[in-house]
């Protein structure tokens, strides 16, 4: 699958010939020789699944996700095999009690240093998906010391931001991300089980469709994740959260970043990473064919060789 570079010296397809989601869920810690640690931190206790090595990778999922989200893209990374891993559940996700308030920004950039301080690093390489992705963009402005480098994959930022402010202006630019919150103010708790009884009757797919560019080639892994780590408190918090951050913090960002976004993601627009590159003074960003927002699911080798290789 061709990888596009987006940025002012545009590079054509790599000639990779890339499979479309082509590794599991996995939810086996030991797999990768990770330990599993509780960490007290501002927001009670955080579950990290984590190893000792050189250079750190801090990997912070999105909504719907957890640590395992990442277990694809830690498969097809042969490559990291020797370096130390983070990998947070985040408040609210995985295996992470939920704070009795959702967590702003500042909050959530604050339980990752509590985490860093507990885990004794000084500093990492930081890998975000989605809400994640904006988190670790939050961490790279209020703790530059303890980000190395930013790899943003689907990031939610500008126009997601945007649409947390003015939800009648994006049923036009962000539709799919607007009307899953209006429906999720709505229903709320039942939510949660109404994607397990979609799950049940095999409509699942219909719903999680829009989310990735070819749902119906996806390990059943991975929507099993899905079912499991949605929680609707969760993205609504997360969209408060954005509703009221100031983007303009982002031009204080002064380490490496690269931006990957899909062709097919309905929950970022491709002009993010036109913004990102005006606003970010060192960013590499990149535009993934067949991919929707799970880029490190639906194509993690691509996303390995533009972050880790």
């Amino acid at each position: 699958m061709p990888v596009i570079d987006t940025g002012a010296v545009p590079r054509v397809g790599t000639g990779h010939a890339d499979v479309y989601a082509p590794y599991p869920v996995v939810d086996d810690p030991a797999r990768w020789g990770l330990i599993t640690t509780t960490v007290s931190t501002i927001a009670g206790p955080t579950v990290v699944h984590h190893r000792p090595g050189p250079r750190p990778l801090l990997f912070l999922h999105g909504v719907a996700g957890s640590w395992t989200t990442w277990t694809p893209l830690l498969t097809a990374a042969a490559g990291i095999a020797g370096r130390g891993l983070v990998l947070v559940d985040l408040p609210g996700w995985g295996s992470s009690p939920a704070p009795a308030v959702a967590l702003d920004v500042d909050e959530s950039s604050q339980v990752l240093v509590d985490v860093l301080d507990a885990l004794g690093l000084d500093q990492v390489d930081v890998v975000g998906h989605s809400m994640g992705a904006f988190v670790g963009l939050h961490l790279a402005v209020t703790w530059p010391e303890r980000v190395r480098s930013l790899g943003l994959v689907s990031g939610t930022t500008f126009a997601t931001a945007a649409a947390s402010r003015r939800p009648v202006r994006a049923l036009r630019t962000l539709p799919a991300f607007t009307l899953l919150r209006a429906g999720l103010a709505v229903t709320r708790g039942a939510a949660h089980g109404l994607l397990r009884g979609l799950a049940r009757i095999g409509l699942l797919p219909l719903l999680a469709g829009p989310v990735f560019a070819a749902v119906r080639r996806l390990d059943p892994s991975v929507l099993q994740a899905f079912v499991a780590e949605f929680r609707p408190a969760g993205f609504l918090g997360a969209a408060r959260a954005a509703a009221r951050y100031d983007t303009r913090l982002w031009s204080e960002v002064r380490c490496p970043v690269v931006a990957l976004a899909g062709r097919q993601d309905v929950f970022a627009r491709v002009d993010d990473l036109a913004r990102l590159r005006r606003v970010l003074p060192d960013v590499r960003t990149v535009l993934l064919e067949d991919c929707g927002h799970f880029a490190h699911v639906e194509q993690p080798d691509a996303v390995v060789r533009e972050l880790l290789s």
